[in-house]
């Protein structure tokens, strides 16, 4: 019985409104966030000497001799952030911002304090609790909120249950109102005996991209201080939330013991078509990269992560829900559809307690650790992992890839692919059900190989890789060791740069031609600028002539200018797939009239491989995306080339005038 009504009484439910054709038009885009108020009264005048006192107090506690306090000052620096951002970027939106201010000025001078006299008290605190982690993209010092629940004992060893809330879209959601709002509010299910986690996600971008990053960093960072489960851990959320969790849920599959969506979108370009009633006319690189987070492409991977789903009768974005239903009918897959009767955007009370039931019964299961049977679908080495089976490569990025995989007896597996030339099957000590005795026969395909016997450990590596000839034992996929080849993290598009550490670039030199370094001097300027507007941190910019050894080893390197401005780029270019001169700029065998064009790409850097090396870009994605976040999904491929005669606007950074992926090998095709 997979759909669930549930009928008594109603949870007062808020009507959804579509963004509507105001928010559809690309030329007449409003500012999100909004520009701010500068509240009246002397409480927001006071707001600056008070943070400079709780600056003061941050010095001084950094200063302790203990390496363990001193690790504790991202959970006071959130709180200077959250206010110094405020102040800086006009983000107060109300009068009452300015009362949320001293408050966490307040609780940040008290943290400080505490340090500074050898103490720590909110890492033993149970209820609501606010903490902090310098993030490894740009960093910055990032929030995320804890609830805790009573039962917990800190001076016993017991493990706890934790579920990651994602929260709703909210474009006034500043890291001040975010902060104020997880010091006073538990959300909407807390779970006896269950530390919930509620990440930030870097603002209001579905925890997409750098969203995405700050849910696996704040999860490491909760396990880090507190004793969570790691075969209990699930991911939950509504409206913005629902997607996000839908998006984990196909993502992470091995990772969760249930996932429980609300709402919310599970692809892009049905639900703009339903929600938004956008016409949609995409390139064909767009709909391609659709892919990376439409999960109706990945909805086979919840075979190994339950799913209990929520939708209100009357919500209209009970639309994501019902097109994963049918995502999954076509697996052979029955999903569970707990459906709120009458109810518009909210949640059902009695749908709540019939959701929270079946999510404890699934926790005292908990995760399935080793299953016999796996199956992977994928569209990129980005998420190329489930349980022991790892793809190591692909045919070609963004088509349809999948392995299914099967332990057969105590000496066969079974395997069979689509699009893909790399495995590696991988069975941790204790955990191989394979006989020691006997060697292994891997079935890949139709045909019988020879395989490693498992250790004596009852631990089982088995790689395989795909030639003309066929599958074999070992090898190396793409060839011999030391080519170029995509692989995991190391696969683009150029968006993917931006989900690790990262340092723009700048020129200091004389461009080639006057208009292209116009647009490099504006586009840098704007990447600056949005990266902290829409993914709320402070990219890290240095001088050509400042990149320093440990700049190249630890960061992807985005290089803005040509080599006749760009110190950098000018020792690099005649290792890239890009060609300069006074006349042309080149892309494989697709030349351009330099003094009007612009490439942008993302590549190995060839001073270092196993990081990023990009041109002139920074997310790929602009102001027109940030109305609907279903349009926030990667714009550009691996390499694109831009005609400067058309301005940038809302949507592009000029006329692209070709675009494409690289190839397997990281050439162009």
């Amino acid at each position: 019985m997979p759909r669930i009504l549930i009928s008594l009484l109603l949870l007062t439910s808020s009507t959804v409104l579509a963004d509507g054709p105001r928010d559809n038009d690309p030329k007449t885009v409003r500012p999100v966030p909004r520009l701010g108020i500068k509240p009246p009264g002397s409480g927001f005048l006071q707001l600056p000497a008070k943070l400079k006192a709780l600056r003061s107090r941050i010095q001084r506690a950094k200063a302790s001799s203990d390496p363990a306090l001193r690790a504790l000052i991202p959970d006071v620096e959130i709180y200077y952030r959250a206010v110094h951002d405020a102040l800086v970027y006009n983000e107060f939106f109300s009068v009452g911002d300015v009362k949320k201010a001293h408050e966490l000025i307040a609780t940040g001078m008290k943290r400080a304090d505490d340090l500074v006299a050898g103490r720590a008290p909110w890492t033993r605190q149970t209820g609501l609790v606010v903490r902090g982690y310098v993030s490894k993209i740009d960093h910055t010092v990032q929030p995320y909120g804890l609830v805790i629940p009573e039962s917990y004992d800190f001076d016993l060893s017991r493990r706890h249950r934790l579920d990651i809330w994602f929260h709703g879209r909210g474009e006034t959601l500043s890291e001040l109102n975010f902060i104020h709002q997880r010091s006073r509010n538990r959300g909407s299910y807390t779970p006896d005996n269950t530390i919930v986690l509620h990440p930030y996600g870097r603002y209001s971008n579905a925890f997409k991209f750098a969203g995405e990053v700050d849910v696996l960093e704040a999860l490491e960072d909760t396990r880090a201080g507190y004793r969570v489960d790691g075969r209990r851990i699930s991911v939950r959320g509504f409206s913005m939330g629902g997607a996000a969790c839908w998006q984990f849920a196909v993502h992470y599959s091995d990772r969760w013991f249930a996932a429980n969506p609300g709402a919310g979108f599970s692809e892009t370009p049905e639900f703009l078509k339903f929600f938004q009633k956008e016409t949609l006319n995409p390139t064909w690189f767009e709909k391609r990269l659709w892919h990376w987070y439409d999960c109706t492409d990945w909805a086979v991977n919840l075979v190994h992560c339950p799913t209990v789903a929520y939708s209100g009768e009357l919500d209209i974005q009970k639309q994501a829900a019902d097109i994963m239903e049918q995502a999954l009918k076509a697996e052979g897959v029955e999903m569970v559809h707990v459906i709120g009767p009458g109810t518009k955007h909210a949640i059902h009370p009695d749908s709540k307690t019939e959701v929270d039931r079946r999510l404890r019964s699934i926790a005292l299961a908990g995760r399935q650790q080793y299953p016999r049977q796996v199956v992977l679908a994928t569209y990129t080495l980005k998420y190329n992992r489930m349980h022991w089976v790892t793809i190591d490569g692909l045919g070609e990025h963004w088509q349809a890839a999948r392995v299914t995989a099967e332990v057969t007896s105590r000496s066969r597996v079974t395997l069979t692919t689509k699009n893909v030339t790399g495995l590696r099957l991988s069975f941790p000590p204790g955990f191989a059900p394979l006989d020691i005795r006997r060697p292994v026969t891997v079935v890949v395909d139709g045909i019988e190989i020879e395989a490693p016997r498992p250790l004596s450990d009852r631990s089982w590596t088995c790689r395989l890789t795909r030639h003309e000839g066929g599958w074999q034992v070992g090898g190396r996929v793409g060839g011999r060791g030391g080519q170029l080849r995509k692989r995991h993290n190391l696969q683009g598009p150029i968006d993917d740069a931006f989900m690790d550490s990262f340092v723009f670039v700048r020129p200091t030199g004389k461009p080639m031609h006057a208009k292209t370094g116009a647009w490099v001097e504006s586009e840098l300027k704007r990447a600056i600028v949005h990266w902290r507007k829409q993914f709320r941190g402070y990219a890290r910019v240095k001088d050509d002539t400042e990149v320093t050894d440990a700049d190249i080893a630890s960061a992807n390197l985005v290089l803005w200018g040509d080599p006749a401005s760009n110190k950098l780029l000018a020792r690099l270019v005649g290792d890239l797939p890009v060609s300069w001169s006074d006349d042309r700029v080149s892309v494989g065998d697709k030349s351009f009239a330099s003094a009007g064009h612009m490439p942008v790409l993302i590549y190995p850097n060839p001073m270092n491989p196993k990081r990023y090396v990009v041109l002139n870009s920074g997310f790929t994605y602009r102001e027109y995306a940030y109305l609907n976040n279903a349009r926030q999904v990667p714009m550009l491929p691996d390499w694109a080339i831009v005609d400067l005669s058309t301005p940038p606007g809302t949507v592009w950074p000029g006329k692209i005038v070709d675009a494409n992926f690289f190839d397997e090998r990281w050439g162009v095709k």
